[in-house]
């Protein structure tokens, strides 16, 4: 009996360890996949630990990614990188930093000068603005360097490219030489994920006809089977990448793959993001059950997002009157004034709860704020009229949110 009961404890403590081994390996590889999907890349210099978990799991993550989204997963001696782009390109995807399409361009050109440079290799910023300003006559093109316009667009370039760790700054500022360029100068060092800036592409750039053929990642056989992996990735792709995904917007064939294959998808969500999937009458979503470190999640830190889930309960509150109504999709259409006037009331209801910045922003500007965040997270759009006129499209996933202010016990 005592054997017995010793062995039975034994076997059910390995069971336990077991079990514990497999979370902990499930967590880890979870970890890695977000941070591979939402970083631009992780380095060995800047997270060893993750970047070793990665190289840890790298055979399971490369097959997951390649298998359900065509992406490829680059691990070298000091760098991991997923080679990732979206099917639906959105404002947001771009860098905030950046104002002009010029700024675009000497970010690109300037990768272009870092191709002829090798790790540790030093060179100054005028340097990089005169190969530039030669590449760029041969194109046909030039950039005016007197003016401070064009200046400050490439001063922008180069400081997104040193926080991407692609430039190693070693003397100098970017703004001086924006305010002095005949006098002032700034020294760089190569970092060797220069060369891992740019995404691949399966074919020659001047092969691609239209602008959405270059968010191809794999070069898809003209066969049944290429045809459902080009479809499956496609779904994989704007299911990560996309906050979220409502049927409407899906081609026949997709949706017929999302509604046909609603299981194997959550299953897979669930497997290497953890994410929880749900479906409803206007599409299938996936949620976070927990916060992120590694991506912005809806509601946002940010005080516009609060005012996002105010304006979706009072909107709730007051379907039915006007001419407010839900169509078949579960969108309701607003017009300017529409949004207008429910933010002038809950500005009236709720204004001294908001930060300075929004309690003193005029109702447009508080609309064209408000409308624009939720663009940003698929949570509406405007949609053109006849005669110039727009009309606001609430998503039906706002439904799913309401919001109020609580107040503290014994608060006036």
């Amino acid at each position: 009996m005592a054997r017995g009961g010793t062995t039975s404890y034994a076997l059910r403590r390995m069971r336990a360890n077991r079990k514990a081994d497999a979370e902990h390996w499930n967590e880890r590889r979870r970890t890695c996949a977000h941070a591979l999907l939402n970083r631009h890349w992780v380095t060995k210099e800047e997270d060893p630990d993750l970047f070793y978990a990665i190289r840890d799991q790298y055979t399971e993550l490369r097959d997951w990614f390649a298998e359900f989204t065509g992406f490829s997963l680059i691990l070298t001696r000091t760098i991991a990188k997923l080679d990732k782009a979206p099917v639906v390109a959105a404002s947001w995807m771009g860098f905030s930093e950046f104002r002009e399409p010029r700024d675009y361009a000497l970010f690109a050109y300037s990768l272009w000068f870092l191709e002829s440079k090798t790790e540790l290799d030093q060179f100054v910023l005028t340097e990089i603005v005169e190969q530039v300003s030669e590449q760029l006559v041969t194109s046909g093109l030039a950039m005016d360097w007197e003016n401070y316009q064009h200046r400050l667009s490439m001063v922008r370039a180069l400081k997104k490219l040193r926080q991407l760790g692609v430039l190693r700054h070693i003397d100098g500022e970017e703004s001086d030489w924006a305010h002095d360029s005949r006098s002032k100068n700034v020294l760089y060092e190569c970092s060797p994920s220069a060369r891992y800036v740019l995404r691949f592409f399966p074919r020659e750039l001047k092969a691609y006809e239209r602008l959405e053929d270059f968010n191809e990642q794999v070069v898809y056989p003209a066969t049944v089977d290429g045809e459902l992996r080009k479809r499956r990735h496609r779904i994989y792709r704007r299911l990560l990448l996309e906050p979220a995904v409502a049927d409407r917007e899906w081609s026949p064939d997709e949706l017929y793959y999302v509604q046909t294959q609603r299981r194997t998808l959550m299953d897979q969500m669930q497997f290497m993001f953890g994410m929880e999937g749900s479906r409803y009458r206007e599409g299938l979503f996936f949620f976070h059950p927990e916060l992120s470190g590694e991506c912005s999640l809806f509601p946002t830190p940010s005080g516009i997002s609060d005012l996002v889930l105010l304006f979706a309960g009072e909107l709730r509150k007051r379907l039915g009157s006007r001419d407010w109504y839900v169509s078949e999709q579960g969108t309701v259409e607003l017009t300017q004034t529409d949004v207008e006037g429910m933010l002038y009331l809950l500005k009236q209801k709720y204004g001294e709860y908001w930060g300075k910045e929004h309690r003193e922003m005029s109702l447009g500007e508080l609309a064209n704020a408000l409308t624009t965040h939720m663009q940003d997270w698929s949570l509406g759009h405007w949609r053109e009229e006849g005669e110039g006129g727009q009309r606001f499209i609430v998503s039906a996933v706002v439904s799913r949110w309401s919001a109020d202010y609580s107040w503290d016990e014994g608060e006036d």
